[in-house]
């Protein structure tokens, strides 16, 4: 074949022709044309090259230790003796292929959660209250009605009693707390908390237990003598005749449910005006703000020691105390502390008797109006008499109209009338 022959023979670039046929095994080294040219007569026929190797072959071949170790891609080779395998995205391919999608969490599905969450809180929020109001000890008949007894007034008036009981304390305790023997129950404090309907503060009265008082159908006595004998029905009328106040709620806690409430609440912190030293009430402070355990606040209310006018003083110290730790049980930081909001109902249930219609709704609503720190002040006095074969403590009667008076009526009690604390 002439030269043109061959020349013609050779398909051009993008002369629209199919490429022809290679070699049955489809294989061609590198840099082989992509067909053959014509062989001359009597030429050697061009080798198609070297067959490509497949991987195990190049590992495997005495050569491949040999070949030059290089970086490809910016990835060290290892050992120069495999392939190399291309870098996706800057990175080598998961062997495990490719990650499926994150599934994302859809609005509705949150929602739901939260929804779960808040009926669950609230069923046990209900469930536990329940079971609080449930093992509130009730009082038969304390606020039933009677002739000539006050008509309802603005506001809820509360009656607080604190009694001698020592019903729950075991004789070491009794030893411990220096609570005596005596027998029967007395109340040991008494006290008038008033919650007015508007935005004015809590006012939080004392009742001195030996105050001169008339006794509905028992003539003059003191007043802590009602309760002896009528028990609290007897003692909420005599306080209603004398003050005027109608009386809404009643509730009385002893010795012993004093200390386990302290307790629970992880003791109250107390601004002790003076040192006190009191074996007979078991107590020994130091001047200056302290956190009393439950014995030592039940101490500190009982105790006598101190001041010009001994029960006075007394009554003081329990009105701080009373206010101090209904406070702190009524704390964000105690009521959504289940180690300390459940021990806390615990004490309080098995600690405090109150009337029939008082329940545990009641309780909540005294506890956070109480945190509201209530003005404080005692019933007004002026002198004594005698009274129930002993001396009697004697009321300003103007004064303490004017007090009570102003309770009635839902209105602040005026300021020449409080006690100084």
């Amino acid at each position: 074949m002439s030269e043109d022959d061959r020349t013609r023979a050779m398909r051009s670039p993008g002369d629209g022709r199919p490429l022809p046929r290679g070699n049955d095994d489809g294989s061609r080294s590198a840099g082989a044309p992509a067909q053959r040219f014509p062989q001359r007569p009597g030429a050697r026929p061009t080798p198609a090259g070297p067959p490509v190797a497949d991987d195990a072959t190049v590992v495997n071949s005495p050569m491949a230790d040999q070949r030059p170790k290089g970086r490809v891609y910016g990835k060290q080779r290892s050992g120069g003796g495999g392939p190399v395998k291309p870098l996706r995205g800057g990175a080598e391919a998961s062997p495990s292929g490719p990650r499926p999608p994150r599934r994302r969490i859809r609005g509705r599905t949150v929602l739901t959660i939260i929804a779960a969450f808040l009926a669950v809180l609230l069923l046990t929020t209900v469930g536990l209250f329940i079971w609080i109001d449930g093992k509130l000890a009730g009082i038969d008949k304390v606020l039933d009605d009677y002739e000539g007894r006050p008509a309802d007034t603005p506001g809820t008036n509360w009656l607080l009693v604190g009694s001698d009981s020592r019903k729950g304390l075991s004789a070491a305790q009794r030893r411990k707390l220096a609570t005596g023997r005596s027998a029967g129950q007395r109340t040991d404090s008494m006290m008038l908390l008033h919650l007015p309907e508007g935005s004015d503060r809590p006012t939080l009265v004392s009742l001195p237990r030996d105050s001169a008082v008339t006794i509905p159908g028992r003539g003059r006595n003191k007043l802590n003598a009602a309760y002896a004998i009528g028990g609290p029905p007897l003692l909420v009328q005599t306080v209603e005749t004398v003050t005027g106040v109608h009386i809404d709620n009643y509730m009385e806690i002893g010795f012993a449910g004093f200390v386990d409430i302290v307790d629970a609440v992880g003791g109250v912190e107390i601004d002790v005006r003076a040192a006190v030293n009191d074996p007979k009430a078991g107590l020994k402070l130091k001047k200056g703000k302290q956190v009393l355990t439950g014995g030592q606040a039940l101490g500190y209310v009982r105790t006598r020691k101190g001041g010009a006018l001994p029960d006075f003083e007394r009554t003081k110290r329990q009105r701080q105390f009373l206010s101090a730790v209904v406070k702190k049980a009524a704390s964000p930081g105690v009521l959504i502390n289940p180690f300390t909001s459940l021990p806390l109902a615990s004490a309080a249930t098995e600690a405090v008797a109150v009337d029939n219609g008082t329940g545990v709704f009641d309780m909540l609503s005294l506890g956070l109006a109480m945190g509201d720190s209530p003005v404080t002040t005692v019933v007004p006095f002026g002198g004594s008499e005698l009274a129930g074969g002993g001396t009697a403590v004697k009321w300003d009667r103007t004064k303490a109209l004017a007090l009570f008076n102003a309770l009635k009526e839902d209105k602040p009690v005026p300021k020449d009338i409080l006690d100084p604390n």
